[in-house]
C-alpha cells in the first residue's frame, strides 16, 4: 500500500481511541472544558449509562459565534498558543483533541452563548468532517454539549462497552472525582430522568466534608488527619486516613496536582513509605491530597488523557510528600491540641495543622517498664507517700492537669489497661502499646549511632547492567552510611564486601538488586531501612510486656505517660490500634441516660 494522507475523520477516530474510552471519558473531557471556561455550576444528564445520551451544561464564558466551528477542529484550542504556554499550562485541557475526537464517534450538538451575544448558536455533526454553519438556538450564557449514540459508527468499539449499570457507575465515579478537585464549582447529576445528586459550591468546611463523604464515606473525616504543609514553592493539603482506617484495595486514593487528578508512581511510593511502620500487612491507606506548585515545574503533557504528570525535580517532590505525611501520621498521639505547630524540618518545612488527637513536641522518654520493676516494690511501700501518678481519680472531671490518657484504674484480664480520663474511659492494649514504645526507642538508638558493619568472609560478586553499575557508584557513600559496602569491579560487575550486622541472615544479592531497582525508578530507596525496621519490630515484639502479665498501677500509669510522648503510639508495629476512648456521652448512651 502506498503512503497516503489519512482523512481527518479517521485521524479523529484514531485519537478517540486514546481519549474516548467509554461514556465516562466523554463526561470527564466535557467537564474539564467547562472548568476552563470559568463555570460555577456544571449539570450532567445521562441516559442508558451515557451510551444513548450525555448532556453537559455549564454557565461559563461561552464560545463566540465565529469560533464554534473551529472548536470542533482538531488541535484548535484557546488554552495555549506557543511552547512557552505549554510549559506553564495551568488549564485542565490544552491539546484541542477532545471535542473533535468525541464528534467523530457520536452525534454531537454544540450550543453556546457569550455574555455579549443576543442569543445562543448551535452546530451539529454526525461523525463527519464538514463545514459547519451555526444556527440560532435558545441558550443561557454558557455552553451545552449533547452527545448521542456514542460509537454508533464504530461498532467494534461499541461492543467493548459494559452494561448500562456499569457504564453509569463509571460516570458517577468520574463526576465525583472531578467534584473533589474543584470545591468552588457546583455539580449535579441526572440519570434516566432521575436526580442523583446536586452539589452547591463548597466554600465552607462542612460542604467540603460532605463532598468528601460522597466518595470516601461519611466516616472518613472522623478517621482522618488534616495535612497542611508548605515550603519551597510546594503546598500539600488535604486529609489522610488513620492507619486503622484502611482498605484491602487502593481504590480510595485521590491525589490532585494543581486541581488535576493524577496517578503517579512517585506519589504512591512516598505515601507507602510514610505508612510503612503503621499499616497492617496487605492493607492500603485512604487519602485525598492536593499538591499545589508552579505549573512550570510539572509537565502535564505526558498522556493523552492527562492522567500522568512528570515533575521537573522528582526527588524534591518525593521527599517533601514523604516527610509531610510521615510527620502528620507520627503526630497523631493522644492529647495533641488541634492548633499545634509541628516543624517537619527546621530549615525547610513550615508548621502543620492537625484535626484530632495530637501532642506537643516529644519530651525525653522515661525508663522502660522493665527497667523500673526494681523500684516498684519501694514505691508500693505503704509508709511512703502516694506518688502523684496513682492519686485518687475522684476529681478527674474538674482537674485540667489530667493527662490525655488519664490515670489507670484497673488491668482488665491482665491484657487491657482501663484508665479514667477527663473525657471518659480509655482502654489500652498493653502489649501493643509497649511494643510501639520499644520499637520507636530502638529506631532512635539505631539512628543516633553509627551503623555497625560486618565484613563478608567471601565477598559476593553479582552481574548487573552497566546502568545499575554506574548508579551504584553514584550512591557509594549512601550505601556505606547504611552499613553496606558495595564496589564496582567491572563494567557490569558489583562486589558486596560488607553488610549491616543487624541484617545478618538476609540475602545481600536480592537486597542490593531491590535497592538498585528503587534507585532507578524513584531516585532513592528505603529497602535497607525497611529490612532493618522489620528486624527491630520483631525484637520489640518479643521484648515487650506479654499478655496476661499483671501490671501494677504504677507500671500502667508509666506506660500511659510514655504513649503520650511516643510517635505513632496510636498503632502497634503491625498496624493494630493500641487504644480507644469512650466519652462520657458514649457511656450515657449505653445506659439511656439523659433521655
Amino acid at each position: 500500500m502506498p503512503i497516503q494522507r489519512l482523512p481527518n475523520q479517521l485521524i479523529n477516530q484514531i485519537a478517540a481511541g486514546e481519549v474516548v474510552e467509554r461514556p465516562a471519558s466523554v463526561i470527564k473531557e466535557l467537564i474539564e472544558n467547562a472548568m476552563d471556561a470559568g463555570a460555577k455550576m456544571i449539570e450532567v444528564d445521562a441516559e442508558q449509562g451515557g451510551v444513548r445520551l450525555m448532556k453537559v451544561r455549564d454557565d461559563g464564558c461561552g464560545i463566540p459565534y465565529d469560533e464554534l466551528g473551529l472548536a470542533l477542529s482538531r488541535h484548535a484550542t484557546s488554552k495555549i498558543s506557543c511552547l512557552a504556554d505549554l510549559e506553564t499550562v495551568a488549564s485542565m485541557g490544552f491539546r484541542g483533541e477532545a471535542l473533535p475526537s468525541i464528534s467523530s464517534v457520536s452525534r454531537l450538538e454544540l450550543i453556546s452563548r457569550t455574555a455579549e451575544a443576543e442569543c445562543g448558536w448551535s452546530i451539529s455533526t454526525e461523525g463527519q468532517d464538514e463545514q459547519f454553519e451555526p444556527k440560532p438556538a435558545t441558550q443561557q450564557i454558557g455552553t451545552t454539549v449533547n452527545v448521542q449514540d456514542l460509537f454508533y459508527n464504530t461498532p467494534a468499539r461499541r461492543k467493548f462497552l459494559k452494561t448500562e449499570k456499569t457504564e453509569y457507575g463509571h460516570i458517577e465515579t468520574a463526576l465525583k472525582r472531578l467534584a473533589l478537585g474543584r470545591f468552588d464549582i457546583g455539580f449535579s447529576l441526572r440519570h434516566n430522568q432521575k436526580d442523583i445528586f446536586k452539589l452547591k459550591p463548597a466554600n465552607s468546611k462542612s460542604d467540603k466534608e460532605y463532598r468528601i463523604g460522597l466518595v470516601l464515606g461519611s466516616n472518613f473525616i472522623e478517621n482522618s488527619v488534616i495535612v497542611d504543609f508548605e515550603t519551597a514553592g510546594l503546598h500539600l493539603w488535604g486529609w489522610v486516613g488513620l492507619p486503622t482506617f484502611s482498605r484491602s484495595q487502593a481504590d480510595m486514593q485521590f491525589f490532585y496536582v494543581n486541581g488535576r487528578l493524577v496517578r503517579d508512581k512517585l506519589v504512591s511510593h512516598a505515601v507507602r513509605r510514610a505508612y510503612q511502620d503503621v499499616l497492617y500487612h496487605g492493607r492500603q491507606p485512604v487519602f485525598i491530597l492536593y499538591l499545589e506548585l508552579d505549573p512550570a515545574v510539572v509537565d502535564v503533557n505526558v498522556h493523552p488523557a492527562k492522567l500522568e504528570v512528570r515533575f521537573r525535580d522528582s526527588r524534591l517532590v518525593h521527599d517533601f510528600l514523604y516527610r509531610a505525611l510521615y510527620k502528620t501520621l507520627a503526630a497523631d498521639r493522644p492529647g495533641m491540641p488541634d492548633e499545634s505547630v509541628q516543624d517537619l524540618d527546621t530549615t525547610t518545612i513550615p508548621p502543620v495543622a492537625h484535626s484530632r488527637r495530637m501532642l506537643p513536641a516529644q519530651a525525653p522518654l522515661p525508663l522502660n517498664v522493665a527497667e523500673a520493676i526494681e523500684t516498684y516494690g519501694e514505691l508500693r511501700d505503704e509508709r511512703r507517700p502516694t506518688p502523684p501518678d496513682v492519686v485518687s481519680n475522684k476529681k478527674v472531671e474538674d482537674d485540667d492537669s489530667i493527662p490525655p490518657l488519664g490515670y489507670a484504674v484497673a488491668h482488665l484480664h491482665n491484657i487491657y489497661i482501663l484508665s479514667e480520663s477527663k473525657n471518659g474511659l480509655v482502654l489500652v492494649d498493653t502489649h501493643a502499646a509497649h511494643e510501639r514504645i520499644t520499637y520507636q526507642k530502638l529506631k532512635q538508638q539505631n539512628d543516633a549511632e553509627d551503623v555497625l558493619s560486618q565484613p563478608l568472609l567471601l565477598p559476593i560478586r553479582i552481574q548487573v547492567s552497566e546502568k545499575d553499575a554506574e548508579l551504584s557508584e553514584g550512591f557509594h557513600n549512601e550505601f556505606k552510611r547504611l552499613g553496606m559496602e558495595v564496589d564496582r569491579s567491572g563494567p557490569e560487575t558489583l562486589v558486596i564486601r560488607s553488610i549491616p550486622v543487624l541484617l545478618d541472615g538476609v540475602d545481600p544479592e536480592t537486597l542490593l538488586r531491590d535497592v538498585l531497582s528503587d534507585l532507578n525508578q524513584y531516585g532513592e530507596s528505603s529497602r535497607i531501612e525497611e529490612v532493618r525496621n522489620q528486624i527491630l519490630s520483631s525484637i520489640a515484639c518479643h521484648g515487650s510486656v506479654r499478655a496476661h502479665r499483671r501490671l501494677t498501677q504504677m507500671e500502667m500509669n508509666h506506660l500511659l505517660r510514655e504513649m503520650e510522648t511516643t510517635e505513632f503510639s496510636g498503632q502497634c508495629n503491625h498496624g493494630r490500634p493500641t487504644w480507644v476512648e469512650l466519652s462520657k456521652n458514649d457511656l450515657d448512651r449505653f445506659f439511656l441516660r439523659g433521655r
